[in-house]
């Protein structure tokens, strides 16, 4: 693909919750999330996020599908929950362009985002777009589970 191409957003509907789901699966297994939810799983949760306060972006290159994401647009500022570029169309500059696409598609310059602590591959992709450290959300999950967080 071409590195400079379009790339234009288009609302999801209830026919791309399918395509949706996949996708969503698959940024769980690359961020290494611990959501263990099945894809028939993710797909009744995005019907829910779209019926609800979300609004899933489709980014589309002509008919292919390059990624998504998933935006509360309730939020102030927007939060940005899930955003996903497909494993094959990685490394093409499609993330960086689907970026400023949704700002300019929800008229804004402010968004937040979370972002695994361990996702040293995200953190790095959205520090390259002047994303900056805001708040440390931390978690204790104890030491019977041995994710203990730090030195006791």
């Amino acid at each position: 693909m071409e590195r400079n191409s379009h790339i234009t957003l288009r609302p999801a509907s209830s026919a791309d919750l399918d395509v949706l789901a996949i996708m969503n699966k698959q940024l769980i297994e690359d961020e290494k999330h611990d959501n263990p939810m099945s894809v028939s799983e993710l797909k009744q949760r995005m019907e829910g996020f779209i019926a609800g306060d979300y609004l899933a972006l489709l980014g589309m290159e002509k008919d292919n599908i390059i990624g998504y994401a998933l935006v509360n647009k309730n939020a102030k500022p927007l939060y940005l929950r899930q955003f996903f570029i497909r494993r094959e169309e990685r490394r093409k500059g499609h993330g960086r362009r689907l970026f400023y696409s949704l700002l300019e598609y929800l008229n804004t310059d402010t968004i937040d985002i979370e972002v695994l602590a361990w996702n040293e591959t995200g953190k790095s992709f959205w520090e390259s777009l002047q994303f900056g450290p805001r708040s440390i959300y931390m978690r204790y999950e104890g030491k019977q589970k041995g994710k203990a967080y730090g030195k006791l």
